[in-house]
């Protein structure tokens, strides 16, 4: 078993535990891991300087949604993880676009 199967698993479990597996339907997860996301920028607001165990804690929370998601949706998150990699090794060779922020399709042929 791999570290993210045993992430899922745990999610899983903690939700049957409770019994909220009856609202962990796709679109409800998608919704909040939207929420979750946006939960990101709360220790950098109004701050010069932000606080690491908040943020990891808000990274955390985003990743457990969606590991939740991945679940409810039998989607091997590894497996597309790896898939879009590849795609944005292509978008984005090291040739074109090393120390750029260019999005792939502004890249000079």
């Amino acid at each position: 078993m791999n570290e993210i199967t045993s992430l899922k698993d745990r999610t899983r479990a903690f939700s049957k535990e409770r019994d909220w597996e009856q609202y962990h339907n796709p679109k409800d997860l998608a919704i909040a891991l939207v929420l979750e996301a946006t939960e990101v920028l709360e220790p950098f607001r109004f701050k010069t300087e932000f606080n690491k165990e908040e943020l990891a804690k808000e990274l955390a929370d985003v990743l457990n949604i969606l590991l939740r998601l991945s679940d409810v949706l039998d989607i091997d998150i590894m497996h597309w993880f790896e898939e879009k990699m590849k795609e944005n090794e292509k978008k984005y060779p090291v040739e074109k676009s090393y120390g750029l922020n260019l999005k792939y399709s502004e890249f000079e042929d």
